[in-house]
C-alpha cells in the first residue's frame, strides 16, 4: 500500500505511486553526485516537496475563505463593496495558489518521467530488449515509449496481468492513472502504468472500459496475442541468454582455447611433478 496520504502529501504520494518507492525523500542517495540519475532524482524530490508545500498553502487559504463565506451565507454582510473586500482577496489568493499547484504537479510528472527514462535495465542478468530482438532478426520499433517495455518490464507486466486482479485506477485528486492489484495494493514486483498502456496499444492486453476508473477500476486481461507473447517471452529468455553466452565464448580467429584452464571432456588431468 502507498504509505503517503494523497490529501496531505500529494507529491510524495505521486512519487510512491509512479516509482514504487516508500520514501521519496531518499530517492537520490543511491547515486553519486556526478551521476545523471542523482540530478534527475533530486529534481523529483524538489518537485514533490514543492507540490506538497503548495497543497498545504491551498488548504489553509481555502479554509480561511470558507470562514469568510459563513457570514455571507447567514446574510450578515451589508452589501457594501468594502464588506466583501476580505472575501475577494481570499478568493483571488486561492486562485493564484491553485494555478501554482497545478503547475507544480505538471513539473513533478515531467521530472518523474525524465528520471525513469534514465533508469538502467531492471534485471542486469537478462539480455536487453535490443539484444533479444537483434538475435531474433526483428527490428526495434523506435517509438518514444520503447523504454516502457525495455528489459524484463514487458514480461513482468504480462505475468502480473496473468496473475489476475490488475486494474487501471485514476486519482480523484489529480487525474493521473496508476495500477492497483487486488485489494488496492501496488503490483509486486512493481509494474509501470506506461508499460501496461503500451501493451494495450500493442494489442497484447485489454482493459475493461465498461467499469469506472475510480471504482472499482478497469480490469486488465490478456488477449490471445498477449497469451502467445507471454509464452514466447518465457521460452525466449533462456534461449536468448544461451545465444548470448555462446557468442561471448566464441573463439576469435587466430586464437586457441586455453585447454589448461578448461580441460576437454573426458581428458585426464596430468598430476604435477613434485620437486
Amino acid at each position: 500500500m502507498n504509505p503517503h496520504d494523497a490529501t496531505k502529501q500529494p507529491g510524495a504520494h505521486l512519487v510512491a505511486e509512479m516509482l514504487g518507492v516508500e520514501d521519496p525523500w531518499t530517492l537520490n542517495i543511491a547515486y553519486r553526485p556526478s551521476d545523471p540519475l542523482y540530478r534527475a532524482a533530486t529534481l523529483v524530490i524538489g518537485a514533490a516537496h514543492e507540490l506538497d508545500e503548495l497543497h498545504g498553502r491551498v488548504t489553509r487559504t481555502t479554509q480561511a475563505a470558507l470562514g469568510l463565506l459563513e457570514p455571507v451565507g447567514r446574510g450578515e454582510f451589508n452589501g457594501s463593496p468594502s464588506s466583501y473586500t476580505p472575501l475577494r482577496s481570499a478568493v483571488k489568493q486561492t486562485g493564484r495558489l491553485v494555478s501554482a499547484q497545478n503547475a507544480a504537479y505538471e513539473r513533478l510528472v515531467q521530472s518523474i518521467s525524465a528520471y525513469r527514462r534514465l533508469l538502467p535495465e531492471p534485471d542486469p542478468t537478462q539480455p536487453s530488449l535490443t539484444e533479444a530482438r537483434d538475435l531474433s532478426g526483428e527490428q526495434i520499433s523506435g517509438r518514444d515509449d520503447d523504454w516502457a517495455i525495455a528489459g524484463d518490464r514487458r514480461l513482468r507486466a504480462l505475468e502480473a496481468v496473468e496473475a489476475g486482479g490488475l486494474r487501471f485506477r485514476q486519482s480523484a485528486l489529480y487525474g493521473h492513472t496508476y495500477l492497483t492489484y487486488r485489494h488496492g495494493q501496488s503490483p509486486n514486483p512493481f509494474v509501470w502504468a506506461e508499460t501496461v498502456q503500451r501493451l494495450v496499444a500493442d494489442g497484447l492486453l485489454d482493459r475493461d472500459t465498461s467499469e469506472g476508473l475510480y471504482r472499482p477500476g478497469q480490469l486488465i486481461s490478456l488477449t490471445p496475442k498477449g497469451e502467445a507473447a507471454l509464452r514466447d517471452a518465457r521460452t525466449a529468455t533462456p534461449r536468448v541468454s544461451a545465444a548470448l553466452n555462446r557468442s561471448n565464448t566464441t573463439t576469435l580467429p587466430g586464437t586457441t582455447a586455453d585447454t589448461a584452464v578448461v580441460p576437454a571432456p573426458g581428458a585426464a588431468t596430468k598430476p604435477s611433478r613434485s620437486r
